[in-house]
């Protein structure tokens, strides 16, 4: 299995997954709207017009689907709300219609999901794999994703869902929001979980989900420990030199400014890494301060 084919590639998420293969003696190809516009090798699709290029599919040994709209990339519209719900949802049904189609099937498919699944504000307690569905509209969102991805392992797919917390990076994601402002400083009370991991540990599990057999179903892709938004904050602007003040950031003032999106930052989830470890998994920077380390100073 020496092909994959990545929806969402460009991303983020998507680029340090594509780097780790690449390095791991794998081919890798995107999906994209616009193909001729990367250098990556690309095959085009289009998820409103339900449209795939078939040679995506002969050419693929296996999937991994990243696709879908940013969550906190604009305020939530009624809109926007559809866009994020759809933009998951439908792509995921257009890559399982494919699959049905194709002459050649994918020996794995290994898809993004998050830990939003579980809902905010879910308190202290430490959340596995079998927590129940939150009733926030993240949550639902997930929800109907993940319904989506399992019935591809319904078509007979070795089907792996990661449920990813925050990813740390320094060119992009929840740290570079955190530290924008001139002094940083702790959102709400600053005691709401944040269920982290580093996009090098994010980017070498879903390389251990591809190449190890043995996998399918459910995991959470998060460090083995979590922290709250103030630890979190403090350690990465100490990190960077920048001037941390635990008076936290009102949540009023933030739910005015952000609207139900808001509900983001001020809630959180403490979600356990124990079933991925029990597979194998090994964490290169399972703890806060390695993981910053590595991000700023590498």
């Amino acid at each position: 299995m020496k092909k994959i084919l990545i929806t969402g590639g460009s991303g983020l998420v998507g680029k340090q997954i594509t780097g780790l293969l690449g390095k791991n003696g794998y081919e890798v190809a995107w999906l994209s709207r616009n193909p001729e516009k990367y250098k990556q090798k690309s095959f085009a699709w289009d998820v409103n017009e339900q449209t795939i290029d078939p040679e995506a599919l002969l050419w693929a040994d296996g999937i991994i689907h990243l696709a879908g709209e940013g969550v906190a990339d604009k305020r939530w519209t009624a809109e926007r709300k559809k866009a994020i719900l759809q933009s998951r949802t439908q792509s995921t049904l257009l890559l399982k219609h494919a699959i049905e189609k194709s002459n050649k099937k994918p020996e794995v498919f290994v898809s993004a999901s998050a830990v939003g699944y579980y809902g905010f504000n879910t308190g202290d307690g430490l959340i596995d794999e079998n927590g129940k569905t939150g009733n926030d509209f993240l949550a639902q969102v997930v929800n109907a994703w993940e319904d989506e991805v399992e019935k591809i392992a319904e078509v007979g797919i070795r089907t792996v869902l990661l449920r990813i917390g925050i990813v740390l990076d320094s060119k992009g994601g929840a740290l570079v929001e955190m530290l924008k402002p001139p002094i940083a400083a702790p959102l709400g009370d600053g005691q709401q979980w944040m269920s982290w991991i580093a996009i090098d540990d994010l980017a070498r599990m879903f390389l251990f989900a591809i190449e190890n057999g043995e996998m399918k179903g459910i995991y959470n892709a998060v460090g083995p420990n979590p922290a709250t938004n103030a630890e979190l904050t403090k350690a990465a602007a100490k990190k960077v030199g920048k001037i941390f003040v635990g008076i936290g950031v009102p949540g009023f003032a933030l739910k005015i400014v952000l609207g139900e999106m808001a509900q983001m930052v001020l809630g959180g989830n403490r979600v356990s890494a124990n079933k991925i470890l029990k597979a194998g998994f090994e964490f290169k920077y399972p703890e806060l301060d390695e993981a910053l380390e590595k991000i700023y100073n590498s």
